[in-house]
């Protein structure tokens, strides 16, 4: 127990004469510890809150015409519809309420993207068309009422503040050169983040009469959504709605927040490994380092080794010795870089997402000692040739040298 501790202090002896040096292979450790960790805990952050806003719309079940040329089409489609004119006709409709019954919800949406006037300010938004009767059971106002015209509609509020949006403000839909419809806001909307069903924060929820008046193709609709009562149900959904409209050939593409939630989660965390793979770059160019400043340690000290080896000091001590310097080395760079990592970890996840609520979940935090981990463990292993080259010195020769 004496010898580990001399060879110890010998270590922390030569990091304290070559402070600067080991300060800045220190360093290198810390900015690979802080890249990789940060990106972790912000990739994590950004899983956990997409999970969490998807999850709300879970028990919805979507059905959209599908794309490989089912779904109705005719010669009377509106603009609403796709390049190849599909939609999902009122037969479709009628044959998913049925299978849906009076127990679930089925809201039939028109959607369009088109172009907005707000007092003199251009920009475009998505435009919402469906029975207004539902729309309290799909999102909740924060300001003013639901849409009680034809023409008066509800938006988001992320489009409010874009355009100063207020209850009684007036917007100009579609091109001046193609015609115009003015809409009035009764509402605006309270926000509901990410979803796969109705995407509110950023449009226009209109009433379907004035949306079919304006774009034309009544009937024609681009989705209808499911909203369980029992989300239990939902698989058993899926499949009847399959059963008897795509028995013949696929009409329509059936989703439910689940499976997209799962392909989401898959594709964040094959971006957030990519990140913290380039992240950990910085950790090999650390770990060059380490390994530079351990030679150069050998290299001084090959007088030191000779007399501790003609004193009868055995290799695997030298080895340790030599060990313990990398060792401290990662200990000191990963701790301070863990620090960092915990604020600059905050403030990323702050400024790319917008919020932290997620931020202290374990499945957050599990970085910060992952990144201290792979830190020591990068330095150790940098240590690990010059440790056995100094160990594997002649003593003699070793003697002799200036």
């Amino acid at each position: 127990m004496i010898i580990k501790d001399i060879f110890f202090e010998l270590s922390l002896r030569n990091i304290r004469l070559n402070f600067l040096r080991s300060l800045l292979a220190a360093i290198g450790i810390v900015i690979g510890v802080v890249a990789i960790t940060s990106i972790g805990i912000m990739g994590a952050n950004m899983t956990l809150s997409v999970t969490a806003q998807l999850s709300e719309s879970g028990n919805i079940i979507m059905i959209s015409p599908d794309s490989g040329g089912g779904g109705g089409s005719g010669p009377g489609s509106s603009s609403s519809s796709s390049d190849d004119d599909e939609y999902i006709d009122d037969s479709q409709l009628r044959d998913i309420e049925k299978i849906s019954g009076a127990e679930n919800l089925v809201v039939a949406l028109y959607s369009e993207s088109d172009s907005i006037s707000v007092g003199g300010k251009d920009g475009r938004a998505t435009i919402y068309g469906l029975d207004t009767s539902v729309i309290p059971e799909l999102v909740d106002v924060a300001e003013g009422s639901y849409p009680v015209s034809s023409s008066g509609v509800v938006v988001g509020p992320t489009l409010a503040e874009r355009y100063d949006l207020k209850v009684g403000s007036r917007i100009k839909v579609g091109d001046e050169d193609e015609g115009q419809s003015t809409v009035k806001v009764n509402g605006i909307l309270e926000e509901k983040g990410m979803s796969m069903d109705l995407n509110s924060d950023n449009a226009i929820l209109a009433d379907e009469k004035w949306f079919t008046s304006f774009y034309g193709g009544e009937g024609e609709y681009d989705q209808v959504n499911v909203v369980a009562a029992d989300i239990d149900n939902i698989d058993a959904l899926e499949d009847e709605i399959d059963r008897q409209l795509n028995y013949r050939e696929d009409e329509v593409s059936i989703q439910d927040s689940g499976s997209m939630l799962e392909r989401i989660s898959e594709s964040l965390g094959t971006i957030t490994s990519f990140m913290t793979a380039i992240g950990a770059i910085s950790l090999l160019v650390a770990a060059v380092s380490i390994f530079n400043v351990m030679m150069m340690s050998v290299t001084e000290r090959i007088k030191e080794i000779g007399i501790l080896r003609s004193i009868g000091t055995k290799r695997r001590e030298i080895r340790r010795m030599f060990l313990y310097e990398s060792l401290l080395l990662g200990i000191i760079g990963s701790l301070i870089g863990a620090v960092m990592s915990f604020i600059g970890g905050y403030t990323l996840t702050f400024g790319m997402i917008g919020t932290t609520d997620y931020f202290f979940m374990p499945e957050s935090m599990i970085y910060i000692p992952v990144g201290i981990v792979i830190g020591v463990l990068v330095c150790v292993l940098s240590g690990i040739y010059p440790a056995w080259r100094a160990s594997n010195l002649d003593p003699i020769e070793a003697l002799r040298a200036e």
